[in-house]
């Protein structure tokens, strides 16, 4: 039996463990996160004479390990703990409980029981934290989810870990206390409601100083030498949120731009940094004591990465490099380096926006409505049709190369774009770029144009999520302008989807004109971000050099 442990420092033994524990009930609330969604759970415990310690509920390892941890940070904070029969309940009992997320409710139950006080106070309130074993509480993943669904549900209180009180603060209607140890949340649990801090969420605004945002990091358009057509197709991209590869041979700029995309692109609106945090919190790869996040990702993968770790996945499904990516960029460099198969799940969310991943028991559905930046040499030796150096490779080794991108993905990126080497002129001249600052303002002024275009649809809100309905309805195109893309359809072979493609570049290039119909130009200069996908590409075909 382990008996009531009196700490180190002389504790009151005001906790000691009543001499009988009459079979009684104890109901403390908590949380589960599947995919980036919550549920309410209800930890019922009960303690009855005899011995024993049983957990129902579909608890995964990591919550069926919480006993010791629990007994040990109980001792440690001078509760004592009578080695009775305790069953415990986590209702519904068909939704699966994962992580070490309960041992803070459990801990507050086992208390309760033992020392036979009433929880009727946390009536209203969720109760999510993990405990160590010298009783202190450390972060958990997955807490904005759970703030959200608390206040749906009509939770009005929130006892979290310190480390995870900004994240759940910034959902209104909710009253977050910040929790550091056991006894401090007992304490607060028995009436003292000192013991806690409240913490108050930041209230999210847009902010309009530019120092403020992305644009402090550094990265910024004007250090890129040349390029001004690439940096033109990066404007498109961004103003449409458009996908967009970039093919040219080494040290010509493509990882350079592609990481100053971001930018150029409109800060997160509060729907959008919710649901984006949430995708980062239930992931674990939000840093300690953050809010919402204020600027769109920027995920860069490695090659070698597998197709779990970029579509999301596992025993356990957590999201994956698309999904971090969402409502952000997601940058391949060096494209034909990964794997077909990984390349190729990428297809559906690419056009859906989303990634379903069921399992046998389970199925989760994650968003994945990201833009995709990716970048990669036209050979293996980098310098097909470079004018500077001659290139080594082998026609059958240019196609074989060329290959290992399929055709049906490379359809669904709306803009392919050469890069030709940066001349001496360019590299040596003093004279700064056009600033991210200045691009961003005309990309703005583009997207307040697919605001109002949109503003009676949910859920579209760029150019770039137009249906061919929607396209039947907003892209007006001219005569000459139709004739023209009849022509390089024939001429180059192109796809329907293709044609979709191009209806939708033109479309923004014609917002970012500010004209109402899409032109001869804007049709012109969307058939030009077409060249990949041409049976003529080749030597012959690549006139930008």
């Amino acid at each position: 039996m382990i008996e009531f442990v009196t700490p180190g420092d002389g504790q009151s033994p005001d906790f000691a463990p009543d001499e009988e524990v009459k079979p009684a009930l104890v109901k403390v609330y908590s949380s589960a996160v599947s995919g980036i969604h919550a549920s309410t759970v209800v930890l019922e415990a009960q303690a009855q004479e005899g011995a024993g310690f049983t957990l129902v509920g579909l608890p995964d390892a990591a919550v069926k390990e919480s006993q010791m941890r629990v007994q040990a940070a109980m001792a440690e904070s001078g509760f004592g703990y009578r080695n009775h029969r305790y069953i415990i309940n986590l209702a519904p009992a068909d939704l699966r409980k994962e992580g070490s997320a309960y041992d803070l409710p459990l801990a507050v139950a086992l208390v309760a029981l033992n020392h036979s006080f009433p929880t009727d106070s946390l009536s209203r309130t969720i109760v999510m934290g993990e405990l160590s074993l010298d009783g202190s509480i450390r972060a958990i993943h997955g807490i904005l989810p759970m703030a959200m669904q608390a206040a749906r549900d009509g939770f009005t209180e929130m006892i979290v870990p310190e480390a995870n009180a900004l994240e759940a603060a910034v959902v209104d209607g909710l009253c977050v206390f910040a929790g550091t140890t056991l006894r401090d949340v007992i304490a607060f649990v028995r009436g003292d409601r000192s013991a806690l801090r409240c913490v108050k969420g930041e209230e999210y605004h847009l902010m309009d100083d530019e120092s403020e945002d992305v644009l402090s990091s550094g990265l910024d358009f004007a250090d890129v030498k040349g390029q001004e057509v690439v940096k033109r197709a990066m404007e498109v991209a961004a103003a449409g949120m458009h996908n967009i590869i970039m093919v040219g041979p080494p040290g010509s700029g493509k990882s350079m731009m592609a990481k100053r995309m971001p930018g150029i692109l409109p800060l997160l609106t509060k729907e959008e940094a919710l649901e984006t945090t949430m995708i980062h919190s239930v992931a674990g790869v939000l840093p300690p004591n953050s809010g919402l996040m204020r600027t769109r990702p920027f995920r860069a993968p490695h090659h070698s990465t597998s197709n779990v770790a970029l579509v999301g996945g596992g025993a356990y499904p957590k999201p994956g490099e698309i999904s971090l990516a969402h409502n952000g960029v997601l940058f391949l460099d060096e494209l034909p380096e990964f794997q077909r198969n990984v390349l190729e799940v990428m297809r559906q969310p690419l056009e859906d926006r989303y990634i379903t991943i069921s399992r046998a028991r389970d199925k989760v559905r994650y968003p994945a409505a990201f833009m995709l930046v990716a970048s990669m040499n036209p050979c293996p030796c980098g310098n097909y049709n470079n004018p500077l150096k001659e290139c080594t490779c082998s026609e059958s080794a240019i196609r074989n190369y060329m290959g290992r991108i399929s055709g049906p993905l490379l359809d669904r990126i709306d803009i392919q774009c050469e890069i030709a080497p940066v001349p001496f002129e360019a590299l040596s001249s003093t004279q700064k770029g056009e600033s991210s600052a200045t691009i961003k303002a005309r990309v703005l002024r583009a997207r307040e144009i697919q605001n109002e275009r949109f503003r009676d649809l949910p859920g579209v809100y760029t150019n770039a999520q137009m249906t061919p309905q929607m396209m039947q309805r907003f892209v007006r195109v001219s005569g000459d302008a139709l004739s023209a893309l009849k022509s390089a359809m024939d001429r180059f072979s192109l796809s329907a989807r293709a044609y979709d493609r191009i209806l939708k570049v033109s479309r923004t290039i014609a917002d970012l004109d500010g004209a109402k119909d899409v032109g001869m130009a804007h049709i012109a200069e969307a058939i030009g971000y077409r060249k990949l996908d041409r049976e003529t590409w080749g030597r012959s075909s690549l006139s930008l050099y």
